[in-house]
């Protein structure tokens, strides 16, 4: 057994070239070996080989050194050794490690595995073949993406993609105005767009009987500033308040898929969006053999019912539908309700009844609870009203008398002003009257329009051309209707439509357009959380989906080691229940 001193000893040197020479002729493996002695860890080169009769047998070479002596002659061989691969010594030194920020991977992996399983990754050759040089998809995949994740401005959008590790994205390559440009691509080739969604979307409609559902919701817009075709226009917002606002339309199937959708001026009426919509869904969907279209009280007027008659699907049947009747328009209806009044007074659960409207079936429901609940609370708004108002002749009265009251002096017109606003926020001016031409202050409450409110009390008025369903079906299928509206409140909460910051009309339709498409996904998860009967909404699959991350570890500025944190027993649940794969990373080693 022979030590080596320095580098590496001639003894050693012609002990490694004899074993390779035998090695390339006879196959003479040589490997190290830890051995221990006197309390030290000595390293020894060993080689393997077989004796005349043929058996394994090993032999040491020899020793190259202690393992446990800090700047020995192991430390030393290790050293010379990296010099002759071109490697610094520091290699051979205690490594430094150094751990980069963990991104969240999971909920944006399963985002994009479900984008890539509706098609919308197609999006990319729609603006290949414009030949845009800048990938459009990835940055509308990107916006799509933070809408459902961390909803965001644009700039907000750069900031969330520090934290994330989005899948084939090249994130730090997009900047502020490939965001922006993106948008308006999104514009400039609308159509293509809206044709290449629409064919994504068919497969998932039923052809041959589609219920769909269409309504309007108002979008706060900020910014004080006038374009030319601007859609931010003033009108009473669906809270009741005057603001800055546009409307967006959508359509969405029975199953709570959306389809379709349209951004309005922010001062238009609902009823004459109605039928441009509706032809516009049935161009994009023609092949659907019966369609049943559902809408909500603003929409329904004769002119849409005219219309609506003359209009033929693709394979000549006759388009169907169901109109709920607006409550300003309940008067029209009183010889009818009246007749109804008699069954509903006596009802302990809601009633469906059916008469015949301009040759249409008119479905009438009663709700008992709800009707004793609006009765109820109407009659304690106008007891309030009364007793304020009597306050108020009281103190006049006073005052004619010449007695001091407290607080400021109060004159009619005063009192009458006060008392008419007071009714108008209640939503009683047509039946506690105020009299605003007298010298007096006076008011009466009308109780004929008392009788004819309470008589509408619990109602709902339905028109339908369907034949085949009872009146019972008719009012189930209007009442899916609630649906679309928890589709808006998606919209306006988790996915953060509003406020809208954009000024330019296009750029405030291509922000609606990137919510609806995030509107979609969303949709698609919810679908299938339901169909798994789950508990999770679509928010808490994300959440815990966002705790599986990517981790990135460098070792002496080496390229750095990437890996993904375990996949507990809930996110692999959720992973199965959306009907996802687990994520993988391509460069992902095992750290030991």
């Amino acid at each position: 057994m022979i030590f080596c001193s320095g580098n590496i000893c001639w003894y050693l040197y012609w002990q490694w070239m004899f074993c390779f020479y035998r090695h390339s002729r006879y196959t003479c493996p040589m490997f190290t070996k830890l051995t221990r002695s006197g309390g030290h860890t000595y390293v020894q080169l060993v080689e393997s080989f077989r004796d005349e009769t043929g058996r394994p047998r090993q032999r040491t070479v020899c020793t190259l050194g202690r393992l446990d002596e800090a700047g020995g002659q192991v430390d030393s061989l290790l050293k010379g050794l990296l010099r002759a691969k071109g490697m610094p010594a520091s290699t051979a030194e205690s490594p430094q490690v150094a751990f980069e920020s963990a991104l969240a991977l999971g909920d944006v992996w399963a985002l994009d595995q479900l984008w890539k399983e509706l098609g919308f990754d197609a999006l990319a050759g729609v603006f290949r073949k414009a030949r845009y040089t800048t990938p459009v998809e990835h940055a509308i995949r990107v916006m799509v993406f933070n809408r459902l994740c961390d909803a965001d401005s644009k700039l907000g959008v750069l900031r969330w993609l520090q934290t994330v590790s989005m899948p084939q994205v090249d994130t730090a390559a997009l900047t502020h105005q490939h965001l922006l440009r993106s948008l308006d691509a999104l514009m400039d080739h609308q159509e293509a767009v809206d044709d290449l969604v629409a064919g994504l979307l068919r497969p998932l409609v039923d052809q041959d009987l589609s219920m769909v559902f269409y309504d309007l919701t108002t979008i706060r817009a900020a910014g004080l500033s006038e374009q030319t075709d601007d859609v931010r226009q003033y009108g009473m917002a669906k809270e009741g308040l005057i603001a800055r606002q546009f409307m967006l339309g959508v359509v969405q199937t029975a199953e709570g898929l959306p389809i379709y959708h349209e951004v309005f001026d922010g001062n238009q009426a609902e009823s004459p969006t109605f039928m441009p919509t509706l032809k516009k869904v049935l161009g994009r969907f023609g092949h659907i053999k019966r369609l049943i279209v559902v809408a909500d009280r603003g929409l329904l007027s004769l002119d849409n019912i005219d219309e609506l008659g003359k209009i033929k699907l693709p394979g000549g049947q006759a388009l169907e539908f169901i109109l709920a009747v607006p409550g300003r328009r309940y008067g029209e209806f009183v010889d009818v309700l009246l007749a109804f009044q008699a069954k509903a007074a006596v009802a302990e659960q809601e009633i469906v009844e059916e008469t015949c409207w301009h040759d249409l079936r008119l479905v009438v429901a009663h709700h008992t609870q709800r009707a004793a609940e609006q009765t109820t609370l109407r009659r304690e708004r106008i007891a309030a009203l009364e007793t304020q108002a009597q306050a108020w002749a009281g103190k006049l009265d006073g005052q004619d008398a010449g007695l001091s009251t407290r607080g400021r002096k109060l004159s009619d017109s005063g009192a009458k002003a006060r008392l008419y606003h007071e009714v108008k926020q209640a939503h009683l001016a047509k039946i506690v009257k105020v009299d605003l031409k007298g010298d007096l202050f006076s008011y009466a409450v009308d109780e004929a329009a008392l009788a004819q409110a309470e008589l509408m009390d619990g109602k709902l008025l339905l028109v339908t051309n369907v034949a085949d369903l009872t009146p019972a079906e008719v009012v189930k299928r209007y009442k899916a209707l609630a649906d679309i509206e928890r589709g808006f409140r998606v919209l306006k909460s988790e996915i953060e439509i509003a406020p809208v910051y954009h000024r330019l009309p296009e750029r405030i339709r291509a922000h609606a357009m990137v919510c609806f498409m995030a509107l979609i996904v969303y949709r698609v998860m919810r679908q299938r959380l339901a169909l798994a009967k789950s508990d999770l909404t679509p928010e808490k699959a994300l959440a815990q989906l966002r705790r599986i991350q990517r981790h990135s570890v460098r070792i002496n500025q080496a390229e750095p080691i990437t890996g993904i944190s375990t996949i507990n027993d809930i996110q692999a649940q959720v992973l199965q229940t959306l009907n996802i794969k687990k994520p993988t990373y391509d460069a992902q080693l095992t750290l030991l």
